[in-house]
């Protein structure tokens, strides 16, 4: 009886977490303006509070699928008794209510952990950021309650087998790729909190960067992975090898990545020279906008996409005035209250500051060019204007060259200093690494094919002039040390963190540049005995063979692969399924991974005399990007591991027992 019960028990979960959303939105906020700590205490339990009950929330849905109960729409739609059980744990997720019931989740922790991890910080400000938490969490749950019920039933009349999850979702790369994309787009809240908060209590200034900080970078990592994992299933699920499409889905994860990026780098300047306060505020609240932007793309039913969930649009209609009044009322907020706290700090033109206010606007530039490519078609297909496509073509013309400008600026930065320095030094610094990267871009094509390629060779000496700059920097911070190994020993962990972060972006521009520009590939019939040569192996169909899997019927080609160069052979076997609930096709590719090649190899449609169609592919470099994402990543999180950002708690209660005078602790709305 009480496993019968399991769906009303998370129901029931889900209504006690909204409750304490509504607590913890009010009291504390009321708290800290009226000054009275008990008020101001309600934050912390609520947030322990919904955490659990979401939790709970969670675990009873999983349960369900779990135990194959297709009394609950959810599983009845989005699960089968013959899926393995592990996809029956992502599958939870693979849907729209499930998928965010994982965000509400998501955002619960985040505002546990924002809550535990804060008590060094001044009371008024920690009360402001899990008020403004509470709010965040109120209005997801009431999405979920009121249009999204993931534990809606299906009573009296409850299927025998359930639908099964989508064939595409069958993936080991889909069931991490969504909680790591989730992570990083519910993390900037924190940020989005601790930037409202300080608006509210008048503390725009250096001390809530500090505290900003490790959320921003732990949250701009996580979405780092999460996007390298989507385009790495991207490039191998799909059948036909591509790695990024400029989907609008795929947009609207990179929307939040740009202006994330732009973000920590701000937050660095505004801590270190309390500079771009008010603009690093603006930026907290652009990212966590746009991580809204992109939920309500995906659930909203707008567009077609294969990661999209089309679904009815009263639910997209419910996540856009939740983004208009989350975009609005804050704006409100910066507006009443940016021009009291801020205040402007000078610099030259050629500094540390200014490279990196540069390369925020072209960072801001690029978000606001894929923005306009992603909604423009929407628009004009809203308003019944027409329909028209904006593909590859437009993208890649506009975010290449900003992409390239970008690098140019992030090759300066490591080298200038803050405040002001002079040409004559900066170029003294550079000419060496430019000149290098310069003969080495254009060489290196050579060498690699035997003739020149003008976007490889773009491609390796934007990537060469943002790591040899770093290199040369590491020499001049090392110069006076007793030895090298022991200066490089002294320098801080957030240091090797933008050198991690820089390094990735130029693996990963590698990575694009050579695979673009001399991936091979064939499509061909092949049966039993078709030999075919694709730069420089060759593929030998030796036999077809089938198979029955958990859920699916699968024909397999067995290729036998030779290096023309060398004696080693190699077996591949991609295959042709078919799910047996769904009636879906699917292609599950063969791949040889390498660190400097990928062999790609996909089933196409049965030819019907005992041929296939195959498609052969050579991907030159492609791992690169991936290596790059999470060289970017670890670096992010090097940054927040800081002895620095240890030392914070002492740090806070000092700086809490004095606050400035000329900045007011109040906000009057």
């Amino acid at each position: 009886m009480l496993v019968k019960m399991i769906p009303e028990l998370g129901h029931f979960a889900l209504i006690i977490a909204v409750l304490m959303a509504a607590v913890q939105a009010v009291m504390p906020l009321a708290g800290a303006k009226t000054r009275r700590p008990l008020w101001m205490a309600y934050g912390h339990p609520m947030a322990v509070g919904q955490f659990l009950f979401i939790a709970l929330a969670y675990v009873c849905l999983t349960t369900s699928y779990l135990l194959d109960d297709f009394s609950v729409t959810n599983v009845a739609n989005n699960s089968n008794s013959l899926l393995p059980w592990y996809y029956k744990m992502s599958a939870v997720w693979g849907n729209h209510e499930g998928s965010v019931l994982l965000w509400s989740f998501m955002l619960a922790g985040w505002g546990y952990a924002a809550s535990r991890f804060s008590g060094g910080l001044p009371r008024d400000m920690v009360a402001r950021v899990q008020g403004v938490m509470g709010l965040v969490s109120l209005g997801f749950l009431l999405f979920i309650l009121l249009t999204s019920n993931p534990f809606e039933r299906l009573l009296p009349n409850v299927p025998h087998d359930g639908a099964d999850l989508n064939p595409l979702l069958q993936d080991i790369g889909l069931i991490v790729h969504p909680p790591m994309l989730y992570m990083g787009y519910v993390g900037f809240s924190v940020v989005f909190a601790f930037a409202i908060a300080a608006l509210l209590g008048g503390r725009l200034d250096a001390a809530w960067t500090r505290w900003a900080r490790p959320w921003s970078n732990i949250a701009w990592a996580f979405l780092t992975v999460g996007i390298a994992l989507g385009s790495w299933w991207a490039y191998y699920e799909l059948g036909w090898g591509g790695w990024w499409f400029w989907d609008p889905v795929e947009n609207a994860s990179l929307l939040p990545w740009l202006t994330g990026t732009a973000l920590i780098h701000s937050l660095a300047v505004t801590e270190k020279r309390g500079s771009f306060k008010s603009w690093t505020v603006l930026l907290a609240i652009f990212t966590f906008s746009l991580s809204l932007l992109g939920t309500f793309l995906v659930r909203s039913g707008v567009l077609t996409s294969v990661h999209a969930f089309a679904n009815d649009p009263s639910r997209g209609l419910f996540i856009l005035v939740l983004l208009a009044v989350t975009v609005t009322l804050s704006l409100l907020v910066f507006a009443l209250r940016a021009p009291r706290v801020s205040h402007q700090v000078s610099f030259s033109w050629l500094s540390r500051d200014a490279l990196l206010l540069i390369n925020n606007i072209v960072l801001v530039i690029m978000t606001v060019t894929i923005l306009l490519g992603t909604l423009y078609p929407l628009i004009l297909d809203s308003l019944n204007l027409g329909k028209i496509s904006v593909g590859p073509p437009y993208f890649n013309a506009l975010f290449v060259p900003l992409t390239v400008v970008m690098c140019i600026f992030m090759g300066l930065g490591p080298m200038a200093r803050w405040k002001s320095m002079e040409a004559r030094e900066l170029k003294r610094k550079l000419w060496l690494a430019g000149a290098v990267a310069l003969v080495l871009g254009v060489l290196l094509p050579f060498i690699y094919t035997g003739e020149w390629n003008l976007w490889a060779s773009l491609g390796i000496v934007t990537a060469l002039w943002i790591v040899l700059p770093m290199g040369r920097d590491l020499i001049d911070k090392t110069r006076h040390a007793r030895s090298r190994l022991a200066g490089l020993r002294k320098l801080s962990l957030a240091y090797w963190g933008m050198v991690l972060g820089h390094m990735g972006i130029a693996v990963t521009i590698v990575g694009v540049a050579v695979v673009s520009n001399y991936a091979s590939e064939r499509t061909i019939r092949m049966a039993p005995g078709t030999t075919v040569e694709v730069a420089g192996y060759q593929f030998t169909m030796t036999e077809l063979t089938s198979r029955r899997g958990a859920n699916f019927l699968a024909d397999t080609a067995v290729l036998e692969v030779q290096n023309i160069d060398s004696e080693r052979g190699f077996l591949m076997r991609p295959e042709k399924r078919f799910y047996l609930a769904t009636g879906m096709p699917m292609t599950q590719v063969a791949l040889r991974a390498g660190l400097f090649r990928d062999l790609y190899v996909a089933m196409g449609e049965d030819l019907n005399d005992g041929s296939w169609a195959m498609r052969i592919q050579y991907k030159p470099f492609v791992r690169w990007l991936w290596l790059g994402g999470l060289l970017m990543a670890l670096g992010g999180v090097l940054a927040i591991v800081d002895k620095r950002y240890r030392r914070v708690k002492a740090t806070n209660k000092a700086s809490a027992a004095t606050p400035s005078q000329s900045e007011p602790q109040e906000a009057t709305l």
